[in-house]
């Protein structure tokens, strides 16, 4: 994979997602190479491309800090197209210097990520008067992880991730989203069991949107795996009330564990 650097004009733009002012993306491009990502479409980059190629923003923390000191306050969406905490992060430390401008301004933090790279900033989201982790999670298989999220942390280490985040007083909850379609009305009792284990208490649910070039894309993941393979066409493309059923079921579990179910679908 290609790391370019490069320089951004502006680091904040206007969200339109539920609870969120702003959206902030220090990188363009994702090594997690998810085979549903959605973010080709968003960012108009053929999907051929995707995968190969990210752009690290590497002043945005300048231009972030710049922009505080105009911008009315508002809750920023950290990041809401690309993983704040891919591989590279590590090494570069963009998302780490924005939250650092962000708790100096007194902006509202939330996370969306796939990465156990998070509890890293433990120290700063703590101090924050609003902040919230919010971790996806599409399955608890980690077979079907491996194949449709490569790059992306294990499920054991996201889920370890939010305890720790929880337990240190940070707020957090789940993107459970895309829910997988091999998933059953059988496995759900145990999927909610276990993210509340992990003190999540609030569940975001959202379906698999088939952008144009993405289920071409997953299949070309899948193919390896003949069972995912003939799962996903089979409730994916025959039975068209799967995603309904798995929907109410969801709700039905959360409400029966006090947990609050937004419903994305």
């Amino acid at each position: 994979m290609e790391i370019r650097s490069c320089v951004c004009k502006s680091a904040l733009s206007a969200s339109t997602l539920p609870g969120l002012t702003y959206s902030l993306n220090p990188y363009r491009g994702c090594q997690h190479r998810c085979a549903y990502c959605y973010a080709p479409s968003v960012l108009r980059i053929p999907r051929e491309q995707w995968g190969t190629t990210v752009e690290v923003k590497t002043n945005i923390s300048a231009v972030l800090a710049q922009e505080l000191r105009k911008k009315k306050p508002g809750v920023v969406g950290i990041s809401t197209v690309t993983d704040p905490y891919q591989p590279l992060e590590r090494t570069y430390g963009l998302t780490r210097s924005c939250l650092e401008q962000l708790l100096s301004s007194d902006f509202p933090a939330h996370i969306q990520t796939k990465s156990g790279l998070v509890t890293r900033d433990i120290d700063l989201l703590s101090q924050f008067k609003d902040a919230q982790v919010m971790m996806s999670i599409g399955t608890i298989d980690e077979n079907e992880r491996r194949l449709l999220e490569p790059g992306a942390s294990s499920i054991p280490e996201r889920l370890a991730a939010l305890k720790k985040l929880g337990d240190a007083g940070v707020k957090i909850s789940v993107f459970f989203g895309p829910v997988y379609p091999t998933l059953t009305t059988e496995d759900i009792p145990h999927i909610l069991d276990v993210f509340q284990a992990s003190g999540v208490s609030e569940l975001w649910i959202d379906t698999l949107n088939l952008k144009p070039g993405i289920w071409e894309n997953i299949q070309k993941t899948v193919i390896q795996d003949p069972r995912v393979h003939q799962l996903l066409v089979k409730n994916i493309l025959e039975k068209k009330d799967h995603y309904r059923i798995l929907r109410d079921t969801i709700i039905k579990g959360g409400t029966e564990r006090c947990m609050r179910v937004i419903d994305a679908f």
